[in-house]
């Protein structure tokens, strides 16, 4: 029996430039192979961050798909609202402060439609369109808390099931070296690179496919997480794991019902927890 590998060690043949062997003997990618000091805990934001939401351009409507103005002014009103979201969510002890300064880094209303704006930093799940959701801030914390805690960050490549609107791939940049986000809906798919571009993150990859077979071609990974619950957890999710790494991971262990289920891969197999009820869209496969 082969084991697995550690979540930061490349795999024997394995390099981290464009086009390299990858462990499941293909070839990774042709991502840029520079992982830069933005993605990692404790970085500084990028200076895109900062930038008034008037000089972004354009970002696609949550129900359509057709392009909406973005809304002017609001990144330089949002600070005090986003701090005092994150305040909220550290008194309910979520997240570790890794994460919380990934919050307070990440401008949530840029990922919303601009009618909804005004609703960006409660907590509260948001329509982002084609039936989808971005999830309440606190399940977001409370994820990337689960996936961080008791490890050394940053951690290294993550893969992230269902990309939404860009949100949480923006969040996780702070806290992995690289990131593969996948989503299975391509005007989803291109909401999430409209809204990422402007921020100019080049440890984030977005890709177009059926994630219920997780991504080989990154694997091993150090990290997975999903914002889609199936009946369980896929097995092709687990054989991506790296020894160390940890899935967190909706799934519906009884008919109607979801949990939070953490999964952390050692040398000698898998250890599951179940944790509270949630509850996001189905996990689906094929692409559309």
């Amino acid at each position: 029996m082969v084991k697995p590998r550690s979540p930061l060690a490349a795999p024997p043949g394995t390099r981290e430039a464009n086009g390299a062997t990858g462990a499941s003997g293909g070839r990774r990618p042709g991502f840029p192979a520079a992982l830069p000091a933005w993605g990692g805990a404790g970085a500084k934001p990028s200076a895109a961050l900062s930038t008034p939401a008037a000089s972004r351009g354009r970002t696609p409507k949550a129900l359509g798909g057709e392009l909406a103005p973005a809304v002017a002014g609001v990144g330089l009103d949002s600070a005090a609202v986003r701090a005092a979201m994150v305040r909220r969510l550290a008194q309910q002890g979520l997240a570790p402060e890794a994460v919380l300064q990934a919050f307070e880094r990440v401008e949530r209303h840029r990922f919303v439609d601009s009618g909804l704006v005004a609703q960006a930093y409660e907590d509260t799940s948001l329509p982002i369109g084609w039936g989808q959701t971005i999830s309440k801030p606190s399940v977001v914390a409370r994820m990337l808390g689960l996936l961080c805690e008791g490890r050394a960050l940053p951690l290294g490549r993550v893969l992230e099931i269902g990309t939404g609107c860009g949100y949480q791939a923006a969040l996780l940049a702070h806290l992995c070296r690289e990131v593969y986000s996948m989503e299975r809906l391509r005007p989803l798919h291109e909401r999430a690179r409209e809204n990422l571009r402007p921020l100019r993150i080049p440890n984030v990859h977005l890709i177009f496919g059926d994630g219920t077979a997780g991504y080989p071609k990154g694997a091993p990974y150090a990290g997975i997480i999903a914002a889609a619950g199936g009946a369980d957890i896929p097995t092709p999710w687990l054989e991506q794991l790296a020894v160390g790494a940890r899935l967190v991971a909706p799934a519906e262990l009884a008919p109607g019902r979801q949990s939070l289920v953490v999964v952390d891969r050692t040398a000698v197999g898998y250890e599951r927890r179940v944790l509270e009820g949630v509850w996001f869209v189905p996990l689906k496969s094929g692409v559309a």
